[in-house]
């Protein structure tokens, strides 16, 4: 059985499905009760709105939202931070100008790495003639 520390509240607990301890757990299920009471009353609320009058953090509502345990279509002024750059986001983990970077920046690398890759082959092929010429020039 393996013994952890709850990252939420470092109280000793044994490890199974979950990753943080039982009362950890009901505490968050509870939070998640009250957020999802409030958004069915005042479903044009917004992220502050929403932690300011149910006292859930911010990151607590961002986990149940990306969890897809909030529904974003039931709150249409609801979202959460690109994790790149901040911009509010309604899906996914990044804004599409940050994804479209990410994607423009992968393909470089993969551009780059061939290049590399031509390089080194190239490089490897003259250095098998260069040594084949002397062994020729010896002889």
């Amino acid at each position: 059985m393996n013994v952890e520390n709850c990252p939420r509240c470092d109280r000793i607990f044994a490890k199974g499905i979950r990753d943080i301890c039982p009362r950890c757990y009901q505490d968050i299920e509870q939070e998640y009760e009250i957020c999802v009471k409030y958004l069915r009353e005042y479903k044009q609320a917004t992220m502050q709105e929403l932690s300011e009058e149910t006292g859930v953090s911010v990151s607590q509502i961002t986990k149940f939202l990306r969890e897809g345990r909030i529904s974003m279509k039931n709150a249409p002024n609801m979202s959460y931070p690109c994790d790149a750059c901040g911009l509010p986001i309604r899906e996914g983990n990044l804004c599409i100008p940050c994804r479209s970077r990410l994607v423009k920046d992968i393909n470089h690398l993969k551009e780059d790495n061939r290049r590399k890759e031509l390089q080194n082959e190239s490089q490897a092929g003259n250095q098998v003639y260069r040594a084949v010429d002397r062994f020729r020039e010896r002889e």
